[in-house]
C-alpha cells in the first residue's frame, strides 16, 4: 500500500505516485530541467507528468532550439 495518492500522468496516463509533499523523493525530481524547459512544459501541461514524459519533453525542447 502506498502512502501517497496515485495519479495519472497528464501526458501518457501512466499511474504515478504523487509526492508533492516530499518533492525530493518524487520520481519527477530525477529529471533536472532548466527554467526555460519548465516554462516550455508548463505552457503545454498543467498537471503532474511522469519522469519519462518529462525527459521526452526536455528532448523535444532541446531539438526545437536546433532548428
Amino acid at each position: 500500500m502506498t502512502k501517497h495518492e496515485i495519479i495519472p500522468c497528464e501526458r501518457c496516463g501512466t499511474g504515478i505516485e504523487c509526492m508533492a509533499n516530499s518533492y525530493t523523493k518524487c520520481q519527477c525530481s530525477a529529471v533536472q530541467l532548466t527554467i526555460n524547459e519548465v516554462q516550455y512544459i508548463s505552457e503545454l501541461y498543467d498537471g503532474c507528468l511522469c519522469a519519462k514524459c518529462l525527459s521526452e519533453l526536455q528532448e523535444e525542447y532541446k531539438a526545437g532550439l536546433i532548428i
